[in-house]
């Protein structure tokens, strides 16, 4: 869903959705744009890949990771992992949501880490990005933003 309203929203870009989960991606409904593409990988390792090739990125988007929610799992979320510093070396601008306060401003504290200045804040989607944000909006959760870009 979020791939193909990103590409909706930049034409003239190539979007690439990455999720983990063949289930999730085989349940795509394809819409009229011919501009993204979508993956079943791990993030992580296809910023390895685009640093070693090069390619520097406009825009990142990473919409509702799973949180890990256990102190023993903090390598597991994105901003633990070994592979988080290689996003400023991608460049770009860079948005995470999350529907967990914790984890979002860990998120900015590591951004911060990297290079990546940007602001946290509450928000509310118009429209919602992604189903779990949808049904957390619905449910009353708040809904937390990172913004930031990486300087070149």
């Amino acid at each position: 869903m979020s791939t193909a309203l990103l590409a909706a929203q930049h034409p003239e870009a190539l979007v690439v959705g990455i999720d983990q989960s063949a289930s999730r991606l085989a349940k795509h409904q394809v819409l009229g744009h011919q501009n993204y593409l979508l993956l079943q990988a791990e993030a992580e390792s296809f910023w390895r890949c685009l640093v070693e090739a090069e390619i520097p990125l406009a825009a990142h988007w990473v919409l509702y990771p799973n949180p890990w929610p256990k102190a023993s799992q903090l390598r597991r979320r994105v901003h633990g992992h070994g592979a988080f510093p290689l996003l400023a070396r991608l460049g770009g601008q860079l948005e995470m949501r999350s529907n967990w306060q914790v984890y979002a401003a860990e998120f900015a504290q590591a951004a911060e880490l990297i290079g990546l200045s940007g602001t946290l804040d509450t928000f509310t989607p118009d429209p919602p990005q992604t189903l779990f944000e949808r049904k957390y909006h619905e449910r009353g959760q708040t809904l937390w933003r990172f913004q930031g870009s990486f300087s070149r």
